[in-house]
């Protein structure tokens, strides 16, 4: 069965029509140049197609049938030639992004509809780990991108263009017993234990660690639910309170006694130098670079 394009536009359009001619005016062929089309396809198929017994052909309850999925069958072999074209012109066949979990609650989405918009077959996988993960899925090359907090070193292969500025600020459950204190001592600080966004391997130190004492999680989501049971202080980020005035009412900003952590960073989309990069992370890349020359 050797079936190709061309005699199911044919055969769609007979159907939609209702005759050989008008099916031909339609498509600009000659009246032979359909009907010879169709009766390959019935060849082919084993199937009559259209009783020619009148003045115009009549599809049959098995054309008929074929009818309903030929329309979608079109628009796949479409988006096929779409995306295998795509794919000549360097589109990755997939795009691994990784949000570092604090910054879950960012406006990433919009850079992803963009994307959507710019290459609507490509697959684009979202993915959330703690900053030392999401680092190592770069390295790795299990992700192309990742959208993470600056940090004062960098590895000779990373490379980044900065998005926005993000604030952080330490919090404690309303009724713990740092919230009754006005101001925190550092050394309060140290003997109380933490909790801790941090990698899922235990051989790496949180970077935003201060206490002696802490628990770890993985995400922010979890982080908040144990500070706000008043299990541990942690480190969050504003605009996470901001959009949760629930969450917010149940914790108090700490105001730090003799010494100010940096607790505002840089958000950055970050990527290896030694990943090849395909044409949907270097259109965002540049999208980005190009927002942040408008801005200045």
């Amino acid at each position: 069965m050797n079936i190709n394009q061309e005699q199911l536009i044919i055969f769609k359009t007979v159907i939609e029509t209702g005759s050989f001619s008008a099916a031909a005016r339609q498509l600009g062929k000659v009246p032979s140049a359909v009907s010879m089309s169709i009766a390959n396809l019935e060849i082919d198929l084993n199937l009559l197609l259209f009783h020619r017994g009148g003045r115009e052909p009549v599809a049959t309850t098995q054309a008929l049938t074929l009818y309903e999925k030929t329309e979608q069958l079109l628009i796949e072999i479409n988006q096929w030639k779409q995306h295998a074209f795509a794919l000549s012109e360097g589109l990755e066949s997939s795009l691994n992004i990784v949000v570092v979990s604090e910054l879950l609650h960012v406006q990433w989405a919009d850079y992803i509809s963009l994307l959507e918009q710019q290459f609507p077959e490509l697959q684009i996988n979202i993915f959330s780990a703690p900053q030392e993960d999401a680092l190592k899925m770069l390295m790795n090359q299990t992700a192309q991108l990742a959208l993470m907090f600056e940090r004062e070193q960098l590895e000779s292969r990373e490379q980044f263009v900065e998005l926005k500025r993000e604030a952080l600020v330490a919090v404690t459950a309303i009724d713990s017993p740092l919230a009754q204190c006005e101001q925190v001592s550092y050394e309060q600080i140290l003997q109380s234990r933490q909790i801790a966004i941090a990698s899922r391997d235990r051989t790496l130190k949180p970077e935003l660690l201060f206490s002696k004492k802490y628990w770890r999680t993985d995400n922010n989501h979890s982080a908040c639910a144990m500070i706000m049971q008043g299990l541990g202080w942690g480190i969050l980020p504003v605009e996470m309170l901001n959009q949760n005035p629930h969450i917010k009412q149940k914790l108090k900003i700490l105001n730090f006694l003799d010494f100010s952590p940096k607790f505002e960073y840089f958000v950055d989309l970050v990527w290896s130098r030694e990943s090849q990069l395909g044409a949907a992370a270097c259109f965002l890349i540049q999208h980005i670079r190009n927002s942040r020359k408008n801005v200045k």
